[in-house]
Parts: structure tokens; C-alpha cells; sequence
């Protein structure tokens, strides 16, 4: 069974496989103890075709993009390496990732493919590496009074029937001073004008604040602070490209603001229940 066969029980076959590998691992480790008695069973095992129905149908073309050779094993290997580490493609352009607990596709858009206004201002913006990035480049703000930046991916490859959000991924330097105004908005290119999506924006902040009002940066894993432009559903991959974007705006000149790059996930259980009900005929979540 692909993915493309049952969009709405996926997640359910995803958790089945891997509570299946939890069982058989706890059996494997605890019949090595005297006293136990196997759990394991025909129904607990996990074999190599249930690790190739959690893989996006076109992972061999996604693979083939990878900067580096991808070797793996199994397909067991392959699913769990895709899951804990991102895969560089399209000469680094982009990296790739799977969502453990969906099998859901995860891109980030790095910061040479965003758009940012003002981008080839050498006194505004300069191109800088960080050692704790997955791009070899990223761009630093340096003298600015706003900030305009927007990234793109194609629909048809995500995942569908996946409502999705998109996340600014990004540093604070030591110069940086909190925008007056930041707004996240996100819109379906071929659908959707400026000035249309800019009605939907929602109030950013890019600091960890105490605040009601807004979305709120949060600390990665990895290091880097990221806070989400917004959220849409994304049903067979028609709809074109969708687009985020930040815009910024101070009275003062601003600066120290470190951008890695956007990342397109799929949105965690407690965000679909926030928006359970009143927002579920909606395709764009401001």
C-alpha cells in the first residue's frame, strides 16, 4: 500500500509499524534475560515491505538528488536515517526529512533560494557560514529599518492531504533589536495576490516573549530559534506553489538577524486540534 492509496489512515499504518519495531525490540533485548517469556510474535513482526510502505512513493527520485551518496542497507535503514538526519539536495539548496511519527514529508528552502528584498545590498546584508547550519551559506541582516523575505516549494511535493505550516529558521546576534512590526503570511502563488494574503497576516514575535497576542519563537534542537509564518493543507499537490513569507518594519535601523532558511512540516496533533472545527473547511491558516 502507498500513501497515495489512503491518505487519511497513513498515520494510523505509520504508528502500527513502529510500536510493532518498539515491541520487537523490547522482546529481542528482554528474552535475553532467563526468566522471560517471548512477546514476540507473527503479528509483532516487522519486515522489509512494511519499512518500504512508510517511504514516500518517489523516494528513489529524492534520493538521487542527495549532494552526497546515499547507502543504506534496508529500507528499515533508509526510513530511520531519513527520520533523524536531514538530506542536502539540489547541490545544497534544500534539505529533506521525514516526520518520524507521520512518515510525512519535510523540506527546508535555504537562504540562497529565499527571496529577500534588498538581498544584493552589500551594506544591508552580507552572505556568512555558521557551524551549526546544514547550508553551507546563510544571509545576515546588517543595517536595516524592514525585512522582506519569502520562500516557495511546489505542492506536489509534499505530502498530501497534510495540513502543513512553514517556520522561519533563524538566529538573533547580539545586535539585534526587536522589529516593531513582523507579520508572517502565507498564500498559494497562483491564487492569492499581496495584497489579498496580507490580510490573513499574523503578528510574529522573534524573541521567546511572554505575549497572548501572536506566534511566538521558540529554541530548536539544533540550535537555531524558529517562529511559524503559518499554516495551510495541502490536498493532491494541485494547487501550484505555495509561498511564506516574513515582512519586518522598525523606526530604526536593525540588525544581528541570522536566517538559515524556511522549512515546510507537517503540523503537530496539538496545532490540528487548535483548529479543529471552526477552521476545517479552510486552506490557508493565518
Amino acid at each position: 500500500m502507498e500513501m497515495s492509496q489512503n491518505y487519511d489512515n497513513w498515520e494510523r499504518v505509520v504508528q502500527a509499524v513502529l510500536q510493532r519495531e518498539e515491541l520487537r525490540q523490547v522482546a529481542l533485548y528482554s528474552s535475553r534475560e532467563p526468566s522471560f517469556s517471548s512477546i514476540s510474535s507473527s503479528s509483532n513482526t516487522v519486515n522489509e515491505t512494511d519499512w518500504d510502505r512508510l517511504l514516500p512513493s518517489d523516494y528513489e527520485d529524492i534520493i538521487a538528488r542527495s549532494v552526497t551518496p546515499v547507502a543504506y542497507a534496508t529500507k528499515k535503514d533508509l526510513y530511520l536515517s531519513l527520520c533523524d538526519s536531514p538530506m542536502l539536495l539540489d547541490e545544497g539548496k534544500m534539505s529533506f526529512q521525514l516526520d518520524k511519527t507521520t512518515g510525512k514529508k519535510c523540506y527546508m528552502i535555504g537562504a540562497r533560494e529565499l527571496e529577500i528584498l534588498g538581498a544584493d545590498d552589500p551594506m544591508s546584508f552580507k552572505w556568512t557560514s555558521h557551524k551549526d547550519s546544514r547550508f553551507s551559506t546563510m544571509i545576515e541582516l546588517l543595517r536595516i529599518w524592514w525585512v522582506d523575505i519569502r520562500g516557495r516549494i511546489e505542492t506536489q511535493m509534499l505530502s498530501p492531504k497534510t495540513r502543513y505550516a512553514a517556520y522561519l529558521v533563524f538566529k538573533l546576534g547580539k545586535y539585534f533589536r526587536r522589529f516593531e512590526s513582523a507579520k508572517g503570511i502565507i498564500k498559494y502563488v497562483k491564487y492569492d495576490e499581496d495584497y489579498e494574503a496580507e490580510k490573513r497576516a499574523a503578528t510574529l514575535h522573534l524573541e521567546p516573549v511572554k505575549s497572548k497576542n501572536g506566534k511566538i519563537a521558540v529554541r530548536r534542537s539544533d540550535g537555531w530559534m524558529e517562529v511559524q509564518l503559518g499554516m495551510f493543507y495541502n490536498d493532491l499537490g494541485e494547487d501550484g506553489q505555495v509561498e511564506a513569507r516574513l515582512m519586518g518594519k522598525n523606526t530604526y535601523i536593525n540588525g544581528g538577524f541570522i536566517v538559515e532558511g524556511i522549512e515546510f512540516r507537517p503540523t503537530t496533533n496539538a496545532e490540528r486540534n487548535r483548529r479543529k472545527g471552526i477552521f476545517s473547511n479552510m486552506r490557508i491558516f493565518g
